[in-house]
């Protein structure tokens, strides 16, 4: 289904042969035995496979990628590790051999070699710099695995690199499963950035087309012929064919190749000309991939920024990270601060302590100080306890989708709310973040913040703004004069995540809203007098809450309505959830509308999301090469070129859902 401009396979005919020859042998391996009259049932061992890693200046990945691979569901009996390690400015050999000490015994065979010269090589400009000779260097290195591999007689070689991070510990044996001859695994990175080409031109470049995105985004499942793999490769051994695979321009056909010295891409050559398919599968998510870096661009800088969005997706993902405790002592702690803010905190019922762990591991990630605020639970509410507290609900309000009264889980959303806002006061905090605990942070998420808050405080006049929203409104809202980051908010739902001063906190309090309550994110663009109903507005005098929106949002929900996992702490209340009306309840204000329609909740019903890292943004046409393949992921907000243009495409790209 990718298209290939000018690269194909050179024969559908012995490409048909190759897929049934690959058949028959899977037929014969299963085939059970029977002599006479007796059947004989054989275990059969699972194929060899070499690892292959090629290692440098990967200290910050490793204790990662190693406690990943050592979690692969695969015999290591039937596992041998090639490694190889050169021209490291970083710890990556000692983490290397600390991880071999303990687990080479488990592998069939280990091979490690590493030189100790430091530094980047002479012709390097800086040690993220691909020239010529480290692309010789890869390419000879390759070379060597894959001959190693037939050496041993490897069923299978998987090509990985040391930034890769498999969380499905079934990777291999799925990918085995699928008996392709050549065939990686779709990885996910924090931008648009993947293992794998759809299209390539006729001077090897790579060719943006339709396909990618949708098996990006998994509109397309299944296993995709496409021009080019990387990154994560595995390599069946015992096709006669695969023996014509190469890294070395010099073993491709004499007069074929014209193409740059890249690994990658005389290796996809190599396939071609050999009429050997690559397939890139997306049956299921497998892991993950870093975005590799531009010449300039840093190991101690941009690298571990994309480390720690890649590892904020696992924990949003799976609840957590795999890192052996023997390789724990290589990850350094982050230091942790409140993002130049008087205080952090997160709102989070006692009893949701998964998504307490998963929001603290978040905060250990991002170095962000943040204090636990104990939620009001709506299910130690009662009729009593609301009317006894003071609690008096808005004249006529219904939700607007669901055409019911507030739920207790809405009544409890509010007041943790409400009771933040009243510790401000009473200590005098002077910018506060206020977080639900239900979120997901964007990338870059520290630098994005900051620049955000510079901008703001740069131009004064704000109480509130909003890092994660669901935007209602269909018209383009206003840009704040003098800044890019930043726009007037309009109507929304959610309160996932918003920067609040003291002199709004003290604005929301002045209007005693507990004596006419309605939600808290109804509440809100009525303050800042952006609410289409009037009638709920005419019950509140002092709306002058200046309220501005990051633009694009920082946080989004972790899940949305629908989705597996979802959980609504405002919504599934159950019975008791609901302020009744019948004869024998509490009446606290007046008849109540009958219940009925979709529902709206606090943060998580309508989604803008998409798969680029929340930007919204026209990729960079991609260069020659895997190493310059797509565009990063954006950085901090001045350099990324995140600005209005980017925002007025955020609410036209992102999906939306009722």
């Amino acid at each position: 289904m990718c298209s290939i401009v000018s690269v194909r396979c050179s024969s559908g005919g012995a490409f048909a042969g190759l897929v049934m020859m690959t058949m028959m042998l899977a037929l014969l391996l299963t085939t059970t035995i029977v002599s006479g009259d007796n059947q004989i049932e054989l275990t059969e061992q699972l194929p060899t496979v070499m690892v292959a890693v090629l290692v440098r200046n990967k200290a910050h990945t490793l204790p990662y990628f190693f406690s990943y691979l050592e979690d692969l569901d695969y015999p290591k009996d039937r596992m041998s590790l090639w490694i190889r390690s050169d021209h490291n400015e970083d710890r990556s050999i000692e983490i290397t051999k600390a991880w071999l000490k303990r687990t080479s015994s488990l592998y069939h065979s280990v091979d490690f070699k590493y030189r100790n010269e430091r530094g980047k090589r002479e012709s390097e400009k800086t040690s993220t710099h691909w020239n010529e000779e480290r692309f010789s260097d890869v390419i000879r290195l390759k070379q060597d695995a894959l001959q190693a591999a037939r050496m041993m007689w490897a069923d299978y070689i998987f090509f990985i690199d040391a930034d890769v991070f498999l969380t499905n510990s079934n990777t291999l044996g799925k990918l085995i499963d699928r008996k392709l001859p050549i065939v990686a695994p779709m990885l996910v990175s924090d931008g648009l950035y993947s293992n794998f080409w759809c299209g390539m031109t006729s001077d090897y470049y790579y060719q943006r087309t339709d396909d990618y995105k949708k098996i990006l985004n998994y509109d397309q499942i299944g296993q995709w012929p496409v021009p080019m793999v990387h990154t994560a490769v595995l390599v069946s051994l015992n096709i006669a064919q695969t023996r014509q695979l190469t890294f070395e321009r010099r073993n491709l056909p004499v007069g074929r190749y014209d193409g740059p010295v890249d690994d990658i891409i005389i290796f996809a050559m190599s396939a071609n000309y050999s009429g050997i398919p690559m397939y890139v599968c997306n049956e299921l998510l497998y892991g993950y991939i870093m975005v590799p870096l531009e010449a300039g661009e840093t190991v101690t800088g941009k690298d571990l920024e994309q480390l720690t969005n890649v590892l904020s997706y696992i924990v949003n993902e799976y609840g957590a990270l795999s890192l052996k405790l023997d390789l724990s002592r290589f990850v350094a702690d982050v230091p942790k601060d409140k993002l130049t803010l008087s205080h952090i905190y997160m709102i989070n019922l006692e009893r949701r302590t998964e998504r307490r762990k998963k929001m603290l591991k978040h905060f250990d990630l991002l170095g962000l100080d943040v204090e636990h605020f104990p939620a009001v639970d709506g299910k130690q509410l009662s009729d009593k306890k609301v009317y006894d507290m003071g609690i008096r609900f808005l004249p006529g309000y219904a939700d607007p989708f669901h055409k019911r009264p507030m739920t207790m889980g809405e009544i409890g959303c509010f007041l943790s709310h409400y009771n933040i806002w009243e510790r401000m006061v009473r200590l005098n905090q002077q910018e506060v973040l206020v977080l639900e605990d239900d979120i997901r942070f964007e990338p870059f998420f520290r630098r994005r913040a900051y620049g955000v808050l510079a901008d703001a405080r740069r131009i004064g006049g704000w109480d509130l703004i909003y890092f994660g929203r669901k935007r209602l409104q269909e018209e383009d809202e206003k840009w704040i004069d003098g800044s890019e980051y930043l726009v007037k908010a309009g109507y929304s739902y959610w309160t996932l995540g918003y920067v609040i001063t003291l002199e709004g906190a003290k604005k929301l309090l002045r209007e005693q809203p507990l004596s006419k309550l309605l939600p808290v994110d109804e509440y809100l663009p009525i303050m800042f007098d952006n609410h289409p109903n009037d009638s709920w507005t005419s019950h509140f005098r002092d709306r002058t809450l200046s309220a501005w929106s990051a633009a694009p949002l920082l946080l989004y929900p972790t899940h949305y309505t629908g989705d597996e996992g979802y959980i609504s702490d405002t919504e599934d209340s159950g019975d008791e959830g609901y302020i009744s009306d019948t004869e024998d309840s509490l009446r606290i204000d007046g008849t109540l509308p009958a219940v009925g329609g979709p529902s709206k909740g606090s943060s998580g019903m309508v989604s803008n999301d998409t798969r680029d890292g929340g930007q919204g943004q026209a990729s960079q046409e991609p260069k020659k090469g895997d190493k310059e393949q797509l565009p990063n992921a954006p950085a901090l907000l001045s350099e990324s070129g995140i600005g209005q243009g980017e925002h007025d495409l955020e609410t036209k790209n992102r999906r939306s859902e009722l």
